[in-house]
């Protein structure tokens, strides 16, 4: 859960505007979440059309649903920086767009997997991020990442097919490799694309970052979590 901010909550956090570099990727990191939970909002309503019964159906859509209503406070915050939502997510529609046109699930499970794995990733790699932010953005990215009741609801869809149907999960853990290495360069080509997001990451700006040394190792607890996660749905990573 996100920490609490006591200080009252200004229009700009105390010294983003004299950050300009920081004021920048902040722009970045928001915008980017943004059209993420747009994109997912997307794609799990089209892997609704695959489900097997009325009630997963349901469940995945009910999914689509809370992944939709995250992008409401992310934009409020991206005007309150004197910003145009839409244009600050435009330069990420490409690769995210890319990214879902590579990992197109082939069936009902290769999206569930995907909704578990590859989304998990995606905010596991924001919550990394956001112990080097302002507390409001903080609060606002750890939010914005939190998982809900879908978590339990894809774990146990995906052990009972695997459990029906042994060859499945050989599958699927070769399905959870592809996500994992196309998510990670992903995310290495959006933050080499925005130069002050990477410098955020490197600890460029003079706002605390994480040097090349700690990026490593942040990779490294990315793809821990990622064993983790495979192995929480049955699957051999």
């Amino acid at each position: 859960m996100a920490e609490s901010v006591d200080a009252p909550r200004a229009s700009h956090p105390a010294g983003i505007d004299d950050d300009p570099a920081y004021r920048e990727a902040v722009v970045d990191l928001l915008a980017v979440i943004a059209y993420g939970e747009i994109s997912a909002f997307e794609r799990l309503a089209d892997d609704a059309s695959l489900a097997p019964t009325l009630a997963d159906k349901l469940d995945l859509a009910t999914v689509a649903s809370i992944e939709l209503g995250k992008v409401a406070p992310l934009h409020a915050r991206l005007r309150e920086l004197g910003v145009d939502p839409f244009e600050a997510m435009a330069p990420f529609r490409r690769p995210i767009d890319e990214f879902h046109r590579h990992t197109a699930p082939a069936d009902w499970y290769e999206g569930l997997v995907k909704a578990y794995v590859g989304d998990g990733l995606a905010d596991d790699f924001y919550r990394e991020i956001a112990a080097h932010l302002d507390p409001v953005t903080r609060d606002l990215v750890l939010s914005s990442t939190e998982e809900g009741s879908h978590a339990g609801f894809v774990v146990d869809r995906v052990r009972a097919g695997i459990a029906a149907d042994h060859v499945l999960g050989g599958r699927l853990a070769l399905w959870g490799r592809r996500l994992m290495g196309e998510a990670l360069i992903q995310a290495q080509r959006i933050a080499a694309d925005r130069d002050a997001l990477s410098a955020m990451l490197a600890g460029g700006s003079e706002r605390p970052g994480l040097d090349l040394a700690e990026i490593g190792r942040m990779f490294t607890r990315l793809t821990e979590r990622h064993l983790q996660r495979m192995g929480e749905l049955g699957l051999e990573a």
